[in-house]
């Protein structure tokens, strides 16, 4: 089984722990099982800590619950230091972190529900799809 890198943005981690009738809630499982590894680092995962613990209700989750499923990312996650910025390159400022994530690790795909909000990443040789794109690659 091959394992596919990816950068899961904030958004794709929101839907697959908000429903789990979804896509993003089987990419999650994917990453689980060891068939997709996310591609983090330490900003993305701050962001992803901000947007579930303003979202709990939502969620149905307490800050301990947040806290497990945060662990359990990095535990299942490759953590990716920034060495350089690409700033500003994308029509919204606050997803360039997520393009310097993926050159600096190489990491060729961006899973988002945004894809607009991607435009041009092409040029650094990586594409943004959404979840049920990779559930198809990956499936």
């Amino acid at each position: 089984m091959k394992t596919i890198q990816v950068i899961l943005d904030t958004n794709v981690l929101f839907a697959g722990l908000y429903s789990s009738t979804g896509a993003s809630f089987q990419i999650l499982r994917a990453v689980d099982e060891g068939k997709v590894c996310p591609v983090i680092s330490i900003t993305l995962l701050f962001e992803y800590e901000d947007v579930l613990k303003r979202n709990k209700e939502s969620l149905h989750l307490s800050d301990n619950d947040i806290e497990i499923i945060l662990d359990n990312i990095c535990a299942l996650s490759k953590l990716q230091k920034i060495h350089f910025l690409w700033r500003p390159y994308l029509k919204d400022p606050g997803d360039d972190h997520i393009l310097e994530v993926a050159i600096s690790s190489q990491t060729k795909t961006i899973v988002t529900y945004n894809i607009r909000d991607f435009a041009g990443v092409e040029k650094f040789g990586v594409r943004a799809i959404t979840a049920k794109q990779l559930l198809g690659e990956i499936t």
